[in-house]
């Protein structure tokens, strides 16, 4: 008895060090390819391939970045303001759309007057562009702040909701009958079947929901910003500095990347059985 626990036990743990090495396999292939993609593009520019005027080498990007971090020019700030500015806005916006979003996309799937009564409505304001909101956002909400966290809502919104609402219609019946036998009432099966089946798929949505909040977030500063990522990579657009866009777009890029993976540290604890897989 004590051999056979003595061999799952190594077993257990050789199968441990082949997945961190593979891991550890997978990470330096990604780094590699980063590498040589960096590589190609800094030759490239070295060799004249591409004009540097319009797209600057790799090694130009990161010394502007580190100039950046205490120069304020061309632009008025530095990277450090334009960043806190930015993540204000996203989390003013993007937190909002999954605190109403989600719920929404809960209730409007279980409840079906609710749905009927709601759902054309979605329908209707889900196909338009958060971008054709900034004229009315100007009118509503004026130029200020509360304007760009309204388009960064409505862009994160419609994914919160559609998955949340998927993600009860996906609950295994099989479950929902076993919860009637047992004499569980509508609220109950409601609360501890349906939602907890459904938040695989509600974090889906709140993970499109903070790509879709980022990639509008420099439209969301055109409407009279003086900082914030995306009004940076706009004065680089003006100043024809490709090395102001690129820092701005790389910036959003790992942030949003940050960003994501805490979502997933949160999923993890809050969707246990899926962290224990």
């Amino acid at each position: 008895m004590g051999n056979d626990i003595t061999t799952a036990q190594s077993s257990i743990e050789k199968e441990r060090q082949n997945q961190r090495r593979e891991k550890l396999r997978l990470l330096m292939l990604s780094a590699g390819t980063v590498l040589v993609l960096l590589a190609l593009w800094e030759a490239a520019v070295r060799l004249g391939m591409v004009n540097a005027k319009y797209l600057c080498a790799p090694t130009t990007v990161l010394k502007t970045f580190f100039i950046k971090l205490t120069d304020p020019k061309p632009d008025g700030a530095v990277l450090g303001v334009h960043l806190w500015t930015s993540l204000k806005l996203v989390f003013c916006g993007y937190s909002l759309a999954v605190a109403v979003g989600v719920p929404l996309g809960l209730f409007l799937s279980y409840y079906y007057t609710l749905d009927k009564l709601i759902s054309p409505i979605f329908e209707i304001m889900r196909p338009i562009p958060p971008i054709a909101w900034i004229p009315l956002s100007l009118i509503w909400l004026g130029i200020g702040t509360t304007a760009k966290a309204f388009i960064i809502f409505v862009a994160a919104f419609v994914p919160c909701v559609i998955n949340s609402y998927t993600g009860i219609r996906l609950t295994n019946p099989v479950l929902i009958s076993v919860a009637k036998t047992c004499g569980a009432s509508r609220w109950e099966i409601f609360t501890t079947v349906c939602i907890p089946s459904a938040m695989p798929m509600a974090f889906t949505g709140i993970r499109v929901a903070l790509g879709n909040a980022w990639s509008t977030l420099v439209a969301a500063e055109l409407i009279a910003a003086t900082s914030g990522l995306g009004y940076m990579i706009q004065q680089g657009r003006s100043f024809g500095r490709s090395d102001i866009i690129i820092v701005g777009m790389f910036t959003i890029g790992i942030t949003g990347a940050v960003l994501h993976w805490l979502v997933g540290l949160l999923e993890n604890r809050v969707i246990q059985w899926r962290a224990e897989r």
